[in-house]
């Protein structure tokens, strides 16, 4: 019984140990996804090249989203990383009309797969890191 009472304590305070470790380790492992990106969007004229460019300071992610159907740089809001999945919003206006468009993405090496929500329903596409 004796032997019971020592150990169990040491026990929980290895696992609680262990459970911050491997918290860190994940809060460390955020995939580092600054840089320029280019990717193509089906529009209504077929294929529209576009590029988007982030910088993650952390968990907080900024940047800008350009070159879609012709619009100027439209910055991003509510950027986030967490591990290798970002999100962020993209709001833009089209004669006179607010737009949002919501962007989730999971990052492979030099590329984001992207699914986008918003407008015209869900779209994906898989945005390249330039070089």
């Amino acid at each position: 019984m004796e032997f019971c009472s020592i150990i169990i304590p040491i026990m929980k305070k290895m696992f609680l140990a262990f459970v911050a470790l491997l918290s860190f380790t994940f809060i460390a492992a955020a995939a580092d996804v600054s840089g320029k990106y280019t990717y193509e969007m089906q529009g209504r004229n077929g294929a529209q090249p576009a590029s988007l460019t982030l910088k993650a300071d952390g968990a907080k992610l900024e940047g800008t989203v350009s070159g879609r159907q012709g619009q100027p740089d439209t910055p991003i809001t509510d950027g986030k990383v967490e591990g290798d999945k970002v999100t962020f919003t993209v709001v833009r206006n089209f004669n006179g009309n607010e737009m949002k468009t919501t962007y989730t993405g999971v990052v492979k090496g030099d590329t984001i797969d992207f699914t986008t929500e918003g407008g015209r329903g869900p779209q994906t596409f898989t945005a390249k890191k330039a070089q």
